[in-house]
C-alpha cells in the first residue's frame, strides 16, 4: 500500500471484511477475528460534501478555491490507499424545499435542485482530474452527454479501479435529500463509513453559529440523533444508515486537510454509531 494516511494497515481482501461486526475473516482458517485496533481503518468511504461546504464564505454559488480545497484533501485520502466515492448536494444553488414554501411545486423544484447536485459534480470533477485522479459522475437521472447513468455494478468496478465515482442528482426521485441518497450509496457501495462534510466540526445541540452555548458531542447513537431531533441529517438518512449498522462521521470540511484527519481519528468530529 502507498505510504500515507494507512501505512499501518495490512490491505484487506475483497469481501473478508465485515464493517458490521467491525471483523476479519482470516483466509487460512476462515475464522472471525474482532478488528482491536485503536483508530479506525477504512477500505472504502463515501464523502457527502454539502452543497454549503462549496460555498465558501460568500452567501451563495461555487467558490472555486473551496472546491479546490475539498479536491486535494479527496487526493491525499486516495492516495494512502483507500477508495473514495463522493454524494454532493446543491443547497449552494438551489433547495427545492425553499422554493416549495414559497410556492414552487415541491417536485418541480426537487428536480431543479437535482440538477444543482450535478453541476457541483463537474466542478468537483474537473478539480480532482486537473490534480490527474480518474474520475467519474454517475447521475441517477439520465444525462448521457455530460455523465454515466448511476449502475451500481459499474460504480463498484470504477472504485475498484481507483476512480473516484461522484454521485449526482440524488436518488433520482423527488421528496429524498441528498443525506438519504449518501446513506443510500453508501450502503449500495459497502463503504465502511459514511463521512458528511458540513460548515461546522461536529454535531451540536443547536447551531453554534447562532449559539454560543450549543454542546458539541463526541459520539452519539442514531436513535439519540433521531430523538433528539438533531439537525445533521433527515430521520430516512439516519434510518437508513442505522438498519445497516453504517457509521456516520461528521466534520468540518472548511479545515484544510481535514478529511484526512478525520481519517485517522485526528481532529473534532461527531460519530455517530449503533449503542453497544
Amino acid at each position: 500500500m502507498k505510504s500515507g494516511i494507512l501505512t499501518s494497515l495490512v490491505p484487506i481482501p475483497p469481501r473478508l471484511y465485515d464493517r458490521r461486526t467491525s471483523r476479519h475473516i482470516q483466509p487460512e482458517t476462515g475464522m472471525m477475528t474482532e478488528n482491536r485496533e485503536q483508530s479506525p481503518s477504512y477500505k472504502r468511504v463515501l464523502l457527502k460534501v454539502s452543497g454549503e461546504a462549496l460555498m465558501g464564505d460568500g452567501p451563495s454559488g461555487v467558490d472555486p478555491v473551496m472546491v479546490d480545497m475539498v479536491a486535494a484533501d479527496i487526493a491525499d485520502v486516495v492516495a494512502s490507499g483507500v477508495e473514495v466515492c463522493l454524494v454532493v448536494g446543491g443547497g449552494n444553488i438551489f433547495r427545492g424545499l425553499a422554493a416549495a414554501a414559497k410556492g414552487m411545486d415541491r417536485a418541480q423544484g426537487d428536480y431543479a435542485g437535482m440538477l444543482a447536485t450535478v453541476i457541483n459534480a463537474l466542478m468537483l470533477q474537473n478539480a480532482l482530474e486537473r490534480r490527474g485522479m480518474e474520475t467519474r459522475v454517475m447521475t441517477a437521472i439520465q444525462m448521457a452527454a455530460i455523465a454515466e447513468p448511476y449502475i451500481r455494478r459499474r460504480a463498484v468496478r470504477h472504485m475498484e479501479k481507483g476512480r473516484v465515482v461522484i454521485f449526482a442528482a440524488g436518488t433520482g426521485n423527488p421528496f429524498f435529500t441528498t443525506d438519504t441518497a449518501a446513506a443510500l450509496r453508501a450502503n449500495e457501495m459497502e463503504c465502511d463509513a459514511l463521512f458528511k462534510g458540513t460548515q461546522v466540526d461536529g454535531v451540536y445541540s443547536a447551531d453554534p453559529r447562532r449559539n454560543p452555548d450549543a454542546q458539541r458531542y463526541d459520539q452519539l447513537t442514531y436513535l439519540e440523533v433521531l430523538a433528539r431531533d438533531l439537525n445533521v441529517m433527515d430521520a430516512a438518512a439516519i434510518s437508513l444508515a442505522r438498519e445497516n449498522r453504517l457509521p456516520i462521521v461528521v466534520f468540518n470540511m472548511h479545515a484544510p486537510g481535514s478529511f484526512g484527519a478525520v481519517m485517522r481519528g485526528e481532529g473534532l468530529f461527531t460519530k455517530i454509531i449503533e449503542a453497544d
